[in-house]
């Protein structure tokens, strides 16, 4: 069952600029053009596009933050603008760049503000407080005042803080923004098991696209507002990825390569690199070489996923969204 369902759900601005003398030109901007979008509760969804597409607007409109100026919007049955206050308590938000932990109070202080604020019993505010504790290490960082953690000890903050209330919808806007590659690593794998341990439904808005490929099986990509692709990173990965490339090294004799859309170019020794087109199977590739000749190794690089989604950027289907 959809815990996140949008239908037509379209957002506008009224933008005024000057036309000279006392004069104000009107226009109208859609930052949400009929966005169509259903999200199964426990799913782990990148939500992707570049600077403008909507991305964070829509997310405001998911936490109740806008109103839409048109189509349907439901988060847990509920709609967010105007249920706002009960959905608070079902959901949990993180944007990158803004805190909602306060500034010059220790961390822990924080914590139970807020464990008041959503009225988290005693007992599961504990279990809660110590099992996020444990897996992103904030024991020593509790008696620190805010202002004095680094990026990477606030973000785990941010991250605790927006879980004590368990929430069935988690919404994170840029949480790696700006981290070293071991803080980074320690919010992915925090984030994968509550998804996986909890079932917690959790959107990502992000530009580090490491992020979408090491945590999201599915991804929805929108730009100018509209939806252009949904579904698999793999199946966007065939359909726009272009080339790839396999490394195989031969125990013995190499063998000849005659397989359509296969470029082969020696590497020296026994060693053969590989090029594929699109038309290429690569199962059917790889048996061949199996069965042809003594196959020590085989290494095979997918197209990077940057490169993906700028072909998809720069040329989206006329006909509508490329979806599975």
């Amino acid at each position: 069952m959809a815990i996140i369902e949008m239908a037509d759900l379209t957002k506008s601005f009224v933008v005024r600029r000057r036309a000279g003398g006392w004069r104000r030109h009107r226009r109208e901007v859609r930052a949400v053009d009929r966005l169509s979008l259903g999200i199964e509760a426990g799913e782990f969804v990148g939500f992707i596009g570049p600077n403008g597409a909507g991305k964070s607007t829509t997310v405001k409109m998911l936490t109740g933050i806008l109103v839409p100026t048109g189509g349907r919007l439901r988060v847990a049955g509920l709609d967010p603008a105007s249920e706002r206050r009960r959905l608070a308590g079902r959901m949990g938000v993180v944007f990158g760049q803004r805190t909602t932990l306060w500034w010059d109070l220790p961390l822990m202080e924080s914590f139970d503000l807020l464990r008041r604020m959503y009225r988290v019993p005693a007992q599961r505010f504990a279990a809660n407080l110590q099992r996020c504790s444990e897996l992103l290490e904030l024991g020593e960082l509790l008696p620190v005042p805010v202002r004095e953690l680094s990026l990477g000890q606030r973000m785990r903050g941010e991250l605790t803080a927006s879980l004590l209330h368990e929430p069935e919808v988690l919404y994170l806007d840029e949480p790696t923004i700006g981290l070293d590659v071991v803080s980074k690593v320690a919010v992915r794998e925090f984030l994968a098991e509550v998804n996986r341990e909890r079932g917690t439904t959790i959107v990502l808005t992000t530009h580090d696209l490491d992020d979408i490929e090491r945590l999201c099986p599915r991804i929805v990509v929108v730009d100018h507002g509209r939806l252009v692709y949904d579904g698999p990173l793999a199946d966007l990965r065939s359909r726009l990825g272009g080339e790839r490339t396999m490394v195989v090294e031969f125990g013995g004799a190499v063998p000849q390569i005659q397989q359509a859309g296969v470029s082969a170019t020696r590497l020296g020794g026994s060693r053969l690199a590989l090029t594929l087109s699109g038309e290429a199977n690569v199962a059917a590739l790889t048996a061949d070489l199996v069965g042809r000749g003594d196959v020590v190794d085989l290494t095979i690089g997918e197209p990077d996923i940057e490169e993906v989604v700028r072909r998809l950027y720069a040329a989206p289907d006329p006909a509508g969204p490329v979806s599975t």
